[in-house]
């Protein structure tokens, strides 16, 4: 998904160059008893999990695990481990393993395509020129190696909440409570991103339907489609994905044939790779183009964990959730680094159709493609779609690990009796309602704030997942070394070294006069739910100890 930040008023038709494009679109935390004992985990509840800690995982569905002896006070909400925290666990939904193999395989696949590779790049390229390709290989890199660590706690412990679960029991409450709401935000923001940027689309095929119409359109058939059951998501998922990805497959194929000048019938010269150095340089706007460019493409990636939320859906979470770990190396480097070297050899960086007409049609155009504009409308159009329905796929599940937690209200925990989180879907969509509605009535000041308070979210997701899996690699080693089929590279140096480029990127959005208004209004947002989930957290520890208190009171007169 192109980055949110990147949207602009939705009735200008290169808006779409802007939308949020979905790095890719994308589970119950074994052994944590929730609230009364029953966990959104699989497993049974260690007896020290006080704090919603990790016990002991098991191979049960959601939200079956039991205690396996009284565990201590479970943080404020009563017994067992994660519930604690003003309450216990909503009872009576269960989700169900509806995905099949090729549909986790195309949420992969197709999970780090999105808009924002397909019309984002071209402002990166005009910041940074050929060396665009650094930029991308770092954020990639990094990218690669954050999903390698939620990989490993994934594979070793499927959760409907993924790295929000696990930040639960590795961190504390607050910080599953904070980024479970704050990805949330996230997502139902870019259902308004998105739903608009396929608006603008669909309106210029068919002016005669204004954009809000079909905004409207758009998100009730896919919000239908989550609402059959969860394997309409992954039909729809799959046949999204497969469309990207052939459509990026043939870019690369015939943009190669015509940069060796082997495609019959190009209109394009065929320079090889001359165009990565003949304008000015691979560096034509120096070294500091590159982190120019990192701040331009990093959030086009995300959404490559909502994998690792799907699994918990699968039957085999996780061979799904290895397969897929192992497989973001080529995906990266083949969808980004690929489709992006094709355009940069067979134009020169600056030439001016990149910027005005988007970097792929651009090159299309070069080669002599005809309609390129419209074709390239209609996959933009796809991987718009594709990121409303996963958008909301993953605000929903998210929304329903929460109320199994005991953090949000407990009807997000419940589902029908085909397994589908109705009320957490018809919560998330709402709200994807309201931001649209803003969107049309104030787009320079009420969602412009949704958009730059959200912009930094993807960061401190990873910069989280990083932490959890710091502590959460410790106790799976000792509890079920078994599960570690999927390790991460040189632990723990990697992770470390990945938590300070992490930082340093948040640290260089301080000094860039677009980045610097994200990060703070992200880390408003973030100070808010955190204080709120610290202040529930104190109330919930001074009512268990009120209750114990009263127990004391009662053992002793009796």
């Amino acid at each position: 998904m192109a980055s949110q930040h990147h949207l602009a008023k939705a009735d200008e038709n290169d808006e779409n160059s802007r939308a949020r494009g979905d790095g890719g679109h994308g589970g119950a935390a074994a052994g944590t008893g929730a609230g009364s004992g029953t966990g959104a985990g699989a497993g049974t509840a260690a007896p020290d999990a006080a704090r919603g800690g990790p016990g002991a995982p098991g191979n049960a569905p959601p939200g079956s695990g039991t205690p396996r002896s009284a565990p201590s006070p479970g943080g404020p909400g009563g017994s067992g481990g994660s519930g604690g925290l003003g309450g216990g666990p909503a009872a009576g939904g269960e989700l169900k393993a509806g995905l099949k193999n090729r549909h986790l395989s195309m949420i992969a696949i197709g999970g780090v395509i999105g808009a924002g590779l397909f019309v984002g790049s071209s402002a990166g390229i005009a910041a940074a020129g050929p060396a665009i390709l650094v930029s991308y290989a770092l954020v990639g890199t990094m990218v690669v190696l954050v999903m390698r660590m939620l990989g490993e706690m994934a594979a070793a412990r499927p959760a409907s909440g993924s790295f929000s679960e696990y930040a639960d029991q590795a961190l504390g409450r607050w910080a599953g409570f904070s980024i479970g709401w704050l990805y949330w935000f996230f997502w139902v923001v870019v259902l308004a991103v998105e739903a608009t940027a396929g608006a603008v689309i669909l309106n210029g095929w068919m002016p005669a339907v204004p954009q809000w119409a079909w905004a409207l359109a758009v998100m009730v058939v896919l919000t239908a489609t989550n609402l059959v059951s969860v394997g309409s998501y992954g039909e729809f998922e799959f046949w999204f994905a497969g469309i990207k990805v052939v459509a990026i497959g043939g870019f690369i194929v015939v943009g190669l044939l015509a940069v060796f000048g082997l495609l019959p019938g190009s209109d394009n010269p065929g320079a090889g790779f001359a165009h990565l150095t003949d304008t000015g340089g691979f560096l034509p706007n120096g070294w500091g183009s590159i982190l120019t460019g990192i701040l331009m493409v990093v959030f086009s990636f995300m959404g490559s964990e909502i994998v690792t939320l799907a699994a918990g859906e699968s039957q085999d979470p996780q061979r799904a959730v290895s397969k897929a770990t192992n497989s973001v190396i080529w995906r990266i480097g083949f969808f980004y680094l690929g489709s992006v070297l094709v355009v940069l050899t067979l134009l020169p960086w600056n030439d001016p159709s990149i910027t005005d007409e988007g970097s792929y049609v651009a090159a299309l155009n070069s080669i002599g493609i005809p309609h390129a504009g419209e074709v390239m409308n209609v996959i933009v159009l796809t991987a718009v779609l594709s990121c409303l329905n996963s958008g909301l796929y993953t605000a929903s599940r998210m929304a329903f690990s929460l109320g199994r937690r005991g953090d949000a209200p407990a009807s997000f925990a419940t589902t029908t009796t085909s397994g589908v989180p109705r009320p957490a879907i018809l919560g998330s969509v709402v709200f994807g309602f309201v931001a649209v509605f803003f969107n049309y009535l104030w787009p320079d000041t009420v969602f412009a704030f949704l958009l730059n308070s959200s912009g930094a979210v993807a960061l401190f997701v990873w910069l989280v997942i990083c932490c959890t899996q710091l502590r959460m690699r410790r106790v799976i080693e000792q509890e079920t070394p078994e599960k570690l089929v999927v390790r991460m590279w040189l632990f723990p140096y990697l992770t470390w070294a990945t938590i300070g480029m992490i930082v340093f990127v948040l640290v260089y959005m301080l000094f860039d006069d677009v980045g610097r208004e994200q990060v703070l209004l992200s880390l408003l947002v973030a100070a808010v739910v955190v204080a709120i989930a610290v202040v529930r957290e104190l109330r919930g520890r001074r009512t268990a100890g009120h209750a114990d208190s009263e127990s004391h009171d009662l053992s002793g007169k009796t």
